[in-house]
């Protein structure tokens, strides 16, 4: 007598409330240090990286080669991501989600859903700091970039398309992609609080996943009393958000508290 073996799909015990694939540049330390740094019960983070053969980014035409090679590399690293069934995609990279602007960011999302089909979520950075300061209501906003003068062009144009004034906007032109995770913390303390801050400003934001500021945000924003946003933090908070998990969590700024 034959034996029938009947299976049925069994839910994970890993990541029971969301498995997000995070896409990272090869270079990068920082988004996985901050994720490592916030994971709620039950979520679990899963990285994958995509190859950075240029690092050098100390003129505008090494950031333009850099641009242009990760456009082919970024691909790999979504198609090994997508084995491990995650349940969402989350890109812990920036200056791409910036380029060209709002209609730049879309066309980007188009390209990945390309390859992740239609009904997989997203989070960009662009997408989530928009949010973010659509949550707060942010109007005048000041901007901290590591990049080149092309790249903050970028991130204005972005910003200022989707409604936002930029009142100043700072790139602290890291020579390499690397060297970004080397910035003194004192650096972008004072940066933040000589440079950006002022009466006319109702919100701070910093772009360039892997300046993790994490560490340094949530203070600098008790001390001014207003939104002091990391990219890496609205990235973690609109991606999960997006799959319904909605913990609270203090002493990592006032998104991750109030929404």
């Amino acid at each position: 007598m034959d034996t029938q073996i009947l299976t049925k799909p069994q839910e994970p015990w890993i990541g029971k409330r969301g498995r997000i694939g995070v896409i990272i540049p090869s270079t990068n330390t920082g988004v996985e240090y901050d994720c490592l740094r916030l994971v709620p019960q039950g979520v679990t983070w899963h990285f994958s990286r995509f190859w950075v053969e240029y690092t050098n980014l100390s003129s505008d035409d090494a950031f333009m080669d850099f641009v242009h090679a990760i456009r082919d590399t970024i691909p790999g690293a979504l198609r090994d991501i997508m084995t491990a069934e995650v349940d969402y995609i989350m890109m812990g990279m920036s200056a791409e989600t910036f380029w060209g602007g709002v209609d730049g960011n879309d066309e980007f999302v188009e390209r990945l859903r390309e390859q992740i089909g239609p009904d997989m979520g997203v989070t960009t950075g662009a997408d989530s700091v928009r949010a973010a300061m659509k949550k707060f209501g942010s109007k005048d906003i000041a901007v901290v970039t590591p990049y080149q003068p092309i790249g903050d062009q970028q991130v204005m144009k972005f910003f200022t398309e989707s409604g936002f004034n930029v009142k100043r906007l700072i790139g602290m032109k890291c020579d390499s992609a690397t060297s970004i995770a080397h910035t003194p913390r004192g650096d972008v303390m004072d940066l933040v609080l000589n440079q950006l801050d002022g009466d006319d400003v109702d919100t701070i934001v910093q772009v360039g996943t892997n300046l993790s500021t994490l560490d340094l945000f949530p203070a600098i924003e008790r001390m001014i009393g207003k939104p002091v946003l990391p990219i890496n933090v609205t990235n973690m908070w609109h991606a999960l958000r997006a799959i319904g998990v909605n913990d609270k969590f203090h002493g990592y700024g006032r998104l991750f508290e109030e929404f």
